[in-house]
């Protein structure tokens, strides 16, 4: 079974399975809520902040939400739930597919093929919009995978409202496809680039699902 998934710690509330690396951000904000709506009967003014709060906690449970997907038999899957915002071809022959994420998709990340993580590092930089071009010079995660294609690089750019990337493995770490690798918080892009001669089976504007869309074609 992946690690990911058989991780001791795992967040959670009323049976709702959350992403991990969701605490920070969510305990604060149901926590407020549940305080709003026990003091709500008392007091108007609690009352009337009990909507906002309740309305912030539950898109906080939206947001971090992270379903069980069953994953795609294929050579590489999509790392991300997002649209296909560019396909790019590379000087070195390679194919970069950008996958842009907004505040409204699952935002933890997957493994696109099975094999070791030969590196994750971490680059600082801005946080314009993912969708802008400005967004290469973006805080990232930059992955290698070791797999049966030869060395995969995937990226994960932080965006505008984004300010953390939550990496799930270290370097070394053996994962099986449509495994969960990480967390990018609020809007966001994952860049995926397939080796010289794969051919790209997705479209520019197409929707994504990750663990689920084949990047690649046969």
């Amino acid at each position: 079974m992946p690690h990911s998934q058989t991780s001791a710690h795992r967040d959670s509330l009323s049976g709702v399975r959350l992403a991990r690396g969701a605490s920070p951000w969510l305990l604060p904000t149901v926590a407020t809520a549940a305080l709003s709506l026990t003091r709500a009967r008392k007091s108007g003014r609690w009352a009337a902040a009990a909507v906002p709060a309740t309305a912030l906690a539950a898109g906080m449970l939206w947001f971090f939400r992270d379903p069980e997907r069953e994953i795609t038999q294929g050579r590489v899957i999509s790392p991300a739930d997002g649209v296909v915002q560019s396909i790019m071809p590379w000087k070195d022959g390679r194919t970069r597919v950008a996958i842009f994420m907004s505040p409204l998709n699952v935002h933890v990340n997957r493994a696109p093929l099975a094999g070791t993580v030969t590196s994750v590092e971490h680059i600082p930089g801005g946080f314009v919009p993912a969708f802008n071009k400005e967004s290469e010079n973006n805080e990232r995660v930059v992955w290698h995978f070791d797999t049966e294609l030869g060395d995969i690089e995937m990226v994960q750019i932080a965006g505008a409202v984004a300010r953390r990337i939550v990496p799930y493995l270290p370097a070394g770490t053996k994962v099986e496809q449509g495994e969960r690798i990480g967390l990018i918080r609020f809007g966001s892009r994952v860049d995926i680039y397939l080796p010289e001669g794969v051919e790209v089976a997705v479209e520019v504007g197409q929707a994504t699902t990750a663990g689920v869309t084949r990047i690649d074609r046969d």
